[in-house]
């Protein structure tokens, strides 16, 4: 696993009426601190990719749909310098992916319905401390 990628299986509570998708609690381990919570709309088929957050920890929890996430570490002295991983989040498969700041990631809907992917980041959104890659970027080891 890339170094301080957290994956902490999520509980769903469910009955007759519906259900509830617990995602993050102050009590948490990976719970560092609030910055906002959006959620990611992806049509079926279209890939979100590259970022990475300077400063930003982000909180993926998949509350609709399937995603393919893709994490590359590119932090020069981290000792899984140059590992690209995946994973699988969808609702059967409900996770929270926790990704430290300073790691490529993107993700690519694979179901046939839209995916909604909340985010619990740890700050507001800051257009100056992302930085962003075309998803066929030759820098990035990965081929969608």
């Amino acid at each position: 696993m890339i170094d301080g990628v957290i994956v902490t299986p999520l509980n769903q509570i469910c009955d007759d009426r519906g259900k509830v998708m617990h995602m993050l609690r102050e009590d948490s381990p990976v719970f560092l601190r609030f910055g906002e919570i959006y959620f990611s709309c992806t049509n079926a088929g279209a890939i979100k990719a590259w970022h990475k957050h300077k400063k930003m920890t982000l909180n993926y929890a998949p509350i609709h749909g399937s995603i393919l996430c893709v994490l590359y570490d590119n932090r020069p002295k981290s000792k899984t310098f140059g590992h690209v991983e995946e994973y699988v989040l969808s609702s059967k498969n409900y996770s929270l992916l926790t990704v430290p700041p300073l790691i490529w990631n993107g993700w690519k809907n694979i179901g046939s319905e839209t995916s909604i992917v909340a985010n619990c980041a740890t700050i507001a959104h800051d257009p100056n401390e992302i930085e962003r890659k075309p998803f066929k970027d030759q820098s990035i080891p990965y081929d969608w």
